[in-house]
């Protein structure tokens, strides 16, 4: 038996005895019946009543349970939907207090979650909104009264963040652009006119709105005092070229352009003001001195022509050159004029350059060529002659290799520009040609002047006998050098009766012939018992201590009885010209040495015949 049931048979128990013990006293007490029936009512209505009213309490206390799982249902339901989740699943075989109590907690864990979630947006959309202000984008598109998901909030904040990024990205953007204004400014001297320059440079960083408009306006601000700066610095340098330019025309001391050094350095507002002060007064004072500053103009024109290879008639087409009526007109001609030739020489400097050095390769071209025709060459000490030659192939190579260069930038230029390029007022290929073809004609002409004087020196000789020229450097023969040892071998040979003595030079090989008379003479301690050497000259005591033994064999021999008589000048013979070029002297050097060859005196021809 349930424990309810067991009360309620003990209320009803506890009734029956209070109804007996009512009786009792009733009965000791002598209640009539009817008083007894009339007060057992009363009992009865009142048990009644009160057991009524328990009811209806009860009555009403499901009631309450019933309406408050509705309520708690709906509100769930609601909350559900609000925050996007399933509906929760009701448990069965419980009581109605019970399903009332798990129904209102998940009421109310839903409504914490519910209020978390507004208060986590409403943080985040006073962010975003803060954001919005400062970057003035738009805010995020989540409204603020609706329950977000997760998801949502999830998203709000990494957008926050990305926000906070941009921002932090563009307050460094415009801290950087806020300096660079400010230094522009200072150096143009500006001062902030427009509200925008005067929020950017006076207020406060952190109230600056850091918008992509206003982002773009302070690149074009500091575009714009970039531009500014470069006109000033452009216009303060030509101002300070202008100035050097009329220091030097009209000879300004030092001192004075020592004092005005600070100015010709910055580009501040200050710095222009001067610089156009100091151009009007050296103007001033250059109308004042027009002939002097002419002359140094003309001057640099002159260089210019040079420079840029203008002929006599290109000079000559600018009259006032040469006009001696010098006023402020002439003067403005003139400058007009150097800037021109300034302004074509840059335009072609790279042209003007490359005939400028075909120019100084074909004058070293022309140097070289004229020390190959001097004789002295030949005696030079430390390898120079080597280093020439060198020099000379090397400039054979590289003058066409230039040419062939300048011609195809020439071509190039003149089909750019439609109009001939000039070098001394002729097209630069032909007067390459000119060069070379004169050139050319020196060289037939110097050839046939060395003809010529060879014809002549063979006639000479021819009628007059060979005389014994000597070369210019005769220690050559004899010294030696001490990097380079020459080797001399016997220079005194005899050959039966006949003695030759060969001198071996590094570029002249002398053979002298000496007949030795066959019949037997005294011997004689006068000038006709020496032996004579190169045209009557005594031998060199070098040689003479070298041929001892073979002049002790010729005093005690047989043969030594001979008096040795010195060669006539008929019979004497030496090199009588000097090549001018290296691969000439090797070829006369063979010619020389197989003619050389047949003077050796032969006692069985050469003899008289008494």
């Amino acid at each position: 038996m349930r424990r309810s049931e067991v009360l309620a048979a003990e209320a009803v128990s506890c009734l029956n005895k209070a109804l007996c013990h009512l009786k009792d006293i009733w009965e000791e007490i002598g209640i009539p019946e009817d008083q007894r029936l009339q007060r057992t009512n009363v009992v009865k209505n009142h048990i009644k009543n009160l057991l009524d009213m328990m009811i209806k309490e009860e009555e009403s206390l499901k009631k309450r349970l019933i309406s408050s799982i509705e309520k708690c249902k709906a509100e769930m339901d609601t909350l559900c939907l609000e925050l996007q989740l399933n509906g929760f699943e009701e448990e069965t075989g419980i009581t109605m207090l019970q399903q009332e109590k798990n129904i209102r907690t998940q009421v109310e864990a839903l409504v914490k979650e519910k209020t978390r979630r507004m208060q986590q947006l409403k943080s985040l959309l006073d962010q975003d909104q803060d954001l919005c202000d400062i970057l003035c984008s738009m805010p995020y598109g989540i409204a603020p009264d609706s329950v977000p998901t997760p998801e949502q909030l999830e998203s709000l904040s990494q957008h926050i963040a990305n926000q906070n990024a941009e921002k932090a990205r563009r307050h460094a953007e415009f801290m950087d652009l806020k300096k660079q204004i400010t230094v522009y400014m200072a150096e143009l001297e500006h001062i902030p006119e427009t509200s925008f320059e005067k929020d950017v440079v006076c207020e406060d960083e952190d109230h600056f709105c850091l918008s992509r408009d206003n982002i773009t306006s302070l690149k074009l601000l500091v575009c714009q005092l970039e531009e500014r700066k470069a006109e000033n610095e452009a216009v303060c340098e030509a101002h300070r070229e202008k100035i050097q330019r009329l220091w030097d025309r009209l000879q300004v001391p030092q001192e004075e352009r020592e004092a005005f050094n600070d100015h010709m350095v910055a580009s501040r507002k200050r710095n222009l003001e001067a610089l156009q002060a100091e151009v009007q007064r050296l103007e001033e004072l250059k109308l004042l001195n027009i002939r002097h500053v002419t002359d140094a103009i003309r001057s640099e024109i002159a260089v210019f022509w040079e420079k840029c290879f203008f002929s006599s008639d290109q000079r000559q087409a600018f009259a006032p050159y040469f006009s001696e009526d010098f006023t402020e007109e002439l003067l403005s001609l003139h400058d007009a004029e150097i800037q021109r030739l300034k302004q074509h020489y840059e335009n072609h400097k790279e042209l003007f350059d490359g005939v400028q050095q075909w120019e100084d390769s074909w004058r070293l071209f022309l140097e070289l060529e004229k020390k190959a025709t001097d004789p002295t060459r030949f005696t030079n000490r430390g390898g120079n002659l080597l280093k020439e030659e060198k020099q000379r192939s090397e400039l054979h190579k590289s003058l066409p290799k230039l040419e062939k260069k300048l011609k195809a930038q020439i071509d190039a230029w003149e089909s750019e520009q439609d109009r001939e390029f000039l070098v001394n007022g002729q097209k630069f290929l032909q007067y390459v040609e000119e060069q070379w073809e004169l050139h050319r004609i020196e060289k037939e002409k110097e050839k046939q002047e060395r003809h010529l004087k060879k014809s002549k020196q063979t006639e000479e000789d021819m009628l007059y006998g060979t005389a014994v020229r000597t070369p210019t450097k005769r220690r050559l023969l004899t010294t030696t050098t001490p990097n380079k040892s020459r080797k001399v071998v016997n220079p005194l040979h005899v050959h039966g009766n006949a003695v030759t003595f060969c001198f071996v030079a590094r570029s002249v090989v002398v053979l002298l012939c000496v007949a030795t008379n066959p019949l037997p003479l005294p011997l004689s301690s006068g000038p006709a018992a020496r032996m004579p050497a190169c045209g009557g000259k005594p031998p060199n005591p070098r040689l003479q201590g070298c041929n001892k033994e073979n002049e002790a064999q010729l005093k005690g021999s047989p043969v030594s009885g001979a008096l040795l008589i010195p060669a006539s000048p008929q019979r004497n013979f030496s090199i009588a010209s000097v090549a001018s070029t290296y691969s000439e002297f090797v070829r006369d050097l063979v010619s020389t040495e197989s003619v050389q060859s047949r003077c050796v005196w032969n006692p069985k021809t050469c003899c008289n015949s008494d």
